[in-house]
């Protein structure tokens, strides 16, 4: 049930992240933000480190590929998030962003060697359409403007940065390189990247002091950082990359299920069938025969 829990902790976990993004954006600049976030997600990691008295001490190629997976998966991807959420919905973003999966099939062939599953593919493009069908209202009015067209490209971008980021934290696992230990030191060098990137944009240091501010930062630093991306970077070390992508489609749904909780949100018959389909993407994505290798979703 190992791997099974880590799914399910990364689905519930990164499904509220996209509101709590929502409540970082206003005074403080995204860039900042960000600094914020990763640096104390790397501060909770390295304190996790210490008392448990894991190992620190790497060599220089360790700590490029700390770099590395620091500016694509903790950098690059959420400046782009952030500035993409400035000009679309938080649920049109997470739409976008599932199809990080496709990304993982693709660059986990070109540059793991990883073999294509056919059924993990079919299975993606049937939640993908279960989304299409869940959000096709908002799809519907999709505004080709040409802020939302800049919003649009940012979003795709940071898919991509996600998922390179994605295969070198795999390519790091193979090497045997601890996922605590290595996003600690990878959240501390994306924390650096965007420090660097806000002293070049002359961005304001400043600080939100409001209780959504805290809320959001407080979450999105130790469950949306800390546990999430524990759990799922080492699921998806032990499934592969275009499996535990699939997570990434399930984040929508629970968006829409906290809607339906708390804004009284109204159900479609097109909404409950898209529902379907994604939960039925997730059994050909995780099933056995799916898998072909030794990891199992059990």
């Amino acid at each position: 049930m190992y791997n099974l829990t880590l799914y399910l902790i990364t689905v519930l976990i990164w499904g509220l992240t996209w509101i709590a993004i929502k409540f970082q954006l206003g005074i403080v600049a995204p860039e900042v933000s960000i600094v914020y976030r990763f640096t104390l997600a790397a501060a909770i990691l390295f304190l996790f480190s210490f008392i448990r008295r894991l190992p620190l001490k790497f060599g220089w190629r360790s700590h490029i590929f700390f770099a590395l997976q620091g500016l694509f998966l903790f950098s690059l991807n959420y400046i782009l998030v952030y500035n993409a959420e400035l000009y679309l919905t938080s649920g049109l973003v997470a739409i976008i962003f599932s199809t990080v999966i496709f990304f993982n099939v693709v660059f986990g062939s070109l540059f793991l060697r990883n073999p294509i599953r056919f059924q993990v593919v079919l299975g993606a493009i049937i939640g993908l359409i279960g989304l299409f069908l869940v959000f096709g209202s908002e799809l519907l009015s999709f505004d080709m403007a040409d802020q939302i067209m800049l919003g649009l490209g940012m979003a795709v971008l940071a898919v991509i940065s996600a998922s390179l980021g994605n295969i070198i934290s795999a390519r790091n696992q193979r090497n045997d390189l601890p996922v605590v230990q290595t996003n600690a030191f990878g959240m501390t060098y994306g924390a650096l990247f965007m420090l660097v990137l806000a002293l070049v944009r002359g961005a304001a240091f400043s600080f939100d002091p409001s209780p959504s501010y805290l809320i959001g930062l407080l979450y999105l630093s130790l469950f949306g950082s800390v546990i999430a991306f524990g759990s799922y970077l080492t699921l998806l070390g032990r499934i592969g990359p275009d499996r535990a992508a699939y997570v990434s489609v399930l984040f929508p749904i629970i968006a829409l299920i906290v809607s339906t909780m708390y804004e009284g949100l109204s159900w479609n018959l097109s909404q409950f069938a898209g529902v379907g389909l994604v939960l039925l993407g997730n059994v050909m994505v995780l099933s056995k025969k799916g898998s072909r290798g030794p990891a199992e979703i059990s």
